[in-house]
């Protein structure tokens, strides 16, 4: 009955409100501020201001807000923790699928280390290389050149 009162109240000087701003010759901002007056008479006639009273004073209502609220925090703490791992979710489904569709042989797919340098068994581990010498580099870096030169080229430039 109290909340039915206060909500009358409010749509009345929402609309004293909106007389005088039309009596300025604001027609538009009074057309607005009487529609937003008239919502709370209308919340009222439609019965909605009589269930959120009700729901508004059972600890029930109260426990199941706990409740939604504790799972929100749950939800919350555990999209934190994936984060933090630097992992999404997305990625550990990929791997997931990667390792049910994995090759026969694992190692067949790895590159050679040269010559008898094979992958090898999946449980021995590779040899590690020595590093390229200056020579190896320039020659490296040199071949790299020519194909972009033939690539150039070919294109004419």
């Amino acid at each position: 009955m109290l909340a039915e009162t206060i909500c009358s109240a409010v749509s009345a000087a929402g609309l004293g409100i909106a007389a005088v701003t039309a009596y300025r010759k604001r027609f538009l901002t009074a057309t607005r501020i009487a529609a937003y007056s008239l919502v709370p008479v209308g919340l009222v006639l439609t019965g909605v201001v009589e269930w959120v009273a009700g729901i508004a004073f059972k600890p029930s209502v109260w426990l199941g807000f706990g409740v939604l609220g504790l799972s929100w925090l749950l939800f919350m703490t555990t999209r934190a923790i994936e984060r933090r791992s630097g992992t999404t979710r997305a990625e550990r489904k990929a791997a997931r699928a990667a390792g049910r569709n994995e090759a026969v042989a694992p190692g067949a797919s790895a590159p050679s280390l040269g010559a008898g340098g094979g992958a090898g068994p999946a449980g021995t581990a590779a040899k590690p290389r020595s590093k390229p010498k200056k020579k190896q580099e320039a020659a490296a870096s040199g071949d790299d050149f020519s194909d972009i030169e033939a690539i150039l080229k070919k294109h004419g430039i």
